[in-house]
């Protein structure tokens, strides 16, 4: 039987697979083994998940949980039942099911995703091919 070699570290600057937004950004995956991921999300000035997402998604707000750590920037999370909070560079955060949420000011907001972009803001082959 044939031993198989997994690459358990990473270059943020390689990543396995680049999901770009309908626009204002882009999602890097970097896939490990036993369906583990990380995902780097670079949402520019303008990005708002209702407009650069939401057409991917097809979902009426993000339906996935992110837990991780924000690089740089600021976003405003607004969950669907109105309540509003801020996740700024240098902080942890856990946002649940349920969500918009947007880039705040003039700089880039940056994130890495421990738990929600396995799948996040991936097109399907419909989507691929046109």
């Amino acid at each position: 039987m044939a031993k198989m070699e997994f690459n358990f570290s990473k270059d943020l600057e390689k990543c396995d697979e680049r999901r770009d937004f309908k626009g204002h950004g882009h999602l890097d995956v970097f896939n490990f083994p036993e369906g583990c991921s990380l995902g780097r999300g670079v949402f520019e000035p303008g990005w708002k998940w209702s407009n650069d997402v939401q057409p991917i998604a097809g979902t009426q707000t993000c339906e996935f949980p992110h837990t991780g750590y924000a690089l740089k920037g600021t976003m405003v999370i607004q969950m669907d039942n109105g309540q509003q909070f801020k996740i700024r560079a240098g902080e942890v955060f856990y946002i649940p099911p349920g969500h918009d949420a947007w880039v705040e000011g003039n700089v880039a907001c940056e994130l890495l995703d421990f738990t929600g972009y396995g799948e996040y803001a991936k097109r399907n082959e419909e989507e691929k091919a046109a």
